[in-house]
């Protein structure tokens, strides 16, 4: 067997290659490790839950609607720590460059980076660079790690039977402007990626009641997201298709390019369970940030294995998990 680009897409076919990829003995230091493929580690300190997160950035075009590789670096790092209920701390950067880059583009990025980092008041603490001829890759490759404080720590396998699931916002927002931009379809300027770093967000909800497990929706999208978590606590879920939130202008260009939106990477966006008696508290507490204005209950977690969506028309249907992501290259 061979790789492909479709085992980097974040569906099952990328659930084949981890087997190999995690096939590690020394995978754990104390707390949760590698062995639980959630968003972060978490190794006990000094009395403190220390979470460790690391992701590596290639995106095309480098500079998007709404955001740039740099922001992505940043906010894929910050957002993985917070969804492990981690206050960000401090990050590295890993920078490889292809000859030829223009050094216009390297600033644009790194005060993209810088501003980022200032919205949830983290630090870049140090980093690496290389440089590779010209050919070798498309432009720019980051790497960025990050390590972070929980007080309470959150899993991606914690739902409950009677547990609301929440979005923060739209959904499908940054695959489908990524994919409208490569096509050079023109909406208006509707259409702008979601690329945004979620710990205040987060710690706003933290703050107002129990969650019991969160994930951002990235490579897969909502609906490889929501199967994790099911398949991780053991439990069914039930959607309802019209509570979902999704702009009509993403809406529109998915039915144009044939791309379910569910499936589609978001960048600034989390899905998680909350009891139902902390639910209305935890959507108020995200609708007064910026960043979650948009959010809504979209479903029950249910005794089960399956995750089933209430279409708009009266129908039932199976939310499966995509093989792979249908807009490659986007985070």
């Amino acid at each position: 067997m061979k790789v492909t680009l479709m085992h980097g897409a974040g569906g099952e076919v990328m659930g084949e290659l981890l087997k190999t990829l995690t096939r590690f003995t020394h995978n754990n230091a104390g707390g949760i490790g590698l062995e639980s493929l959630d968003d972060g580690a978490v190794i006990p300190l000094a009395g403190k839950n220390i979470v460790f997160t690391t992701d590596s950035h290639v995106v095309r075009p480098i500079f998007f609607p709404g955001g740039d590789i740099g922001r992505i670096s940043v906010c894929g790092t910050i957002n993985d720590l917070a969804m492990m209920g981690g206050r960000p701390i401090a990050l590295s950067c890993g920078m490889v460059i292809e000859e030829g880059f223009e050094v216009g583009d390297l600033e644009r990025i790194v005060a993209s980076m810088d501003a980022a980092l200032g919205e949830c008041g983290a630090h870049l603490v140090t980093g690496d660079t290389k440089v590779l001829e010209k050919g070798a890759l498309d432009g720019i490759t980051i790497n960025t790690a990050g390590i972070g404080v929980a007080e309470h720590v959150v899993r991606d396998s914690g739902l409950k039977a009677g547990d609301r699931i929440i979005v923060s916002g739209t959904l499908g927002d940054h695959g489908i402007a990524i994919m409208a931009h490569r096509e050079g379809f023109d909406f208006g300027g509707q259409i702008h990626s979601d690329v945004a770093p979620l710990w205040t967000l987060v710690e706003r909800a933290l703050s107002a009641g129990t969650i019991h497990a969160m994930k951002d929706p990235t490579r897969g999208g909502f609906a490889n997201t929501i199967n994790d978590l099911a398949r991780k606590s053991g439990v069914g879920i039930i959607i309802d298709e019209e509570a979902i939130p999704m702009r009509k202008s993403v809406m529109s260009a998915s039915q144009m390019l044939g791309i379910d939106p569910l499936e589609v990477a978001n960048e600034g966006k989390v899905v998680m369970g909350v009891p139902e008696e902390c639910a209305e508290e935890i959507l108020d507490a995200l609708r007064s940030h910026q960043y979650g204005r948009d959010a809504a209950i979209v479903g029950t977690v249910i005794e089960g294995s399956r995750v089933i969506m209430k279409t708009v028309i009266g129908g039932e249907r199976f939310i499966e998990p995509p093989l792979g992501d249908p807009v490659p290259r986007v985070c």
